[in-house]
């Protein structure tokens, strides 16, 4: 941690195989990331699914991690989860001490979202939606998607390219204020 910093706040980003978890750590970090992506083998086909990605050659097995700073005072660490389900057990010790998550969803692939909020839901984490914007996903209504995804509408829900350091940012910065606004009413335990 900075030496001027007096406080950190732990933030997970999930979602299914391939939404882009690792590249948002990585766009969005002020330090060279650290991950534990390995290269994909033969031994994750019929077991991984990797729809959508099929050129997609590495993949996370433990963690990512990144760090931001968004005073001199306050650092996020971010933490990336790993996709394929057969490695979700790891989430629960990523899940321990969160403040907050960032859902990615794939528009080609909505139906891992259910599973994924649903594991947020069960312990407690607040999070926000982003869509995750890929050059051959269908494009829908953010209206559209909260009614798909079942989303309260206190849930915020936003575009993004987490290829794009900006993007990336704003989504975190809707987090924070999704969180803020949580702890203003009293909401967040």
């Amino acid at each position: 941690m900075p030496h001027t910093a007096q406080s950190a706040a732990k933030i997970v980003i999930v979602g299914g195989f391939g939404v882009g978890k690792t590249t948002m750590v990585g766009s969005v970090s002020e330090i060279t990331p650290l991950t534990t992506e390995e290269t994909m083998t033969q031994a994750g086909i019929g077991v991984d699914d990797n729809f959508g990605s099929a050129s997609k050659t590495a993949t996370t097995v433990a963690m990512d991690f990144g760090r931001i700073s968004i005073t001199d005072q306050l650092v996020l660490y971010l933490f990336g989860t790993p996709g394929q389900q057969r490695f979700w057990f790891l989430w629960n010790g990523l899940f321990e001490g969160a403040l907050g998550a960032v859902v990615l969803v794939d528009t080609r692939r909505l139906e891992v979202s259910f599973d994924v909020m649903g594991r947020l839901e069960e312990r407690g984490v607040p999070f926000v939606v982003a869509v995750n914007s890929f050059p051959d996903a269908p494009r829908y209504d953010l209206e559209e998607l909260r009614t798909a995804l079942d989303l309260t509408p206190d849930i915020p829900i936003m575009d993004c390219d987490v290829r794009r350091r900006a993007s990336s940012r704003d989504v975190l910065m809707t987090l924070m204020r999704f969180l803020h606004s949580l702890a203003m009413t009293g909401s967040l335990t």
